[in-house]
């Protein structure tokens, strides 16, 4: 996926319609994303014997909309061929939406569970040093440590168990 043609397909929209409507379009698509993780979905979209026009009707019957602007944006894409961009499509449009509103979701990467209001004070914490509302989830996974990242303003602070244990060591070592 080429994401300088999705930023070209999300400029025109923005370009096309208020705020209002980007963001119902930009719910739709992300449900449509959804369709992308099943095999058969792609391939219908791939497949050279569906014609432009059973395509079309695919897509539009899953998301069942009577918004014209969608509509036509989905013409757009059959008729260029770019259905398979949608994804990438909908990431950018996510972006520019959450500069539009100042707000920006991320993630607390941790080996363990994070509780509520630790979640609240670092939202609170981030939003103040970048005058932005932050929403953060906690992912639990094996990372050793703790690292926050926010792909929308290009954050990513982590703290890692390794790396202050070598920086310990390396001090007591200059201390010697």
């Amino acid at each position: 996926m080429n994401m300088n043609i999705a930023k070209r397909y999300v400029k025109a929209l923005m370009e096309g319609v208020n705020k209002k409507e980007l963001e119902k379009i930009y719910d739709s698509l992300s449900k449509l994303v959804l369709a992308f993780e099943d095999r058969k979905f792609i391939d219908i979209i791939l497949s050279p014997d569906v014609s432009a026009e059973k395509k079309e009707e695919f897509v539009l019957s899953l998301l069942d909309t009577k918004d014209k602007y969608l509509q036509n944006f989905i013409k757009l894409l059959v008729s260029h061929k770019r259905l398979l961009d949608i994804p990438a499509i909908v990431k950018e449009l996510d972006y520019q939406l959450s500069f539009m509103k100042n707000e920006h979701r991320g993630f607390v990467i941790s080996n363990f569970k994070i509780d509520k209001s630790q979640l609240n004070k670092l939202e609170e914490g981030l939003s103040k040093k970048f005058d932005s509302k932050i929403k953060l989830q906690n992912k639990v996974t094996d990372y050793p440590g703790i690292k926050v990242e926010i792909d929308t303003l290009g954050v990513e602070v982590g703290l890692s168990q390794d790396r202050i244990k070598a920086q310990l060591m390396e001090h007591i070592l200059k201390a010697i």
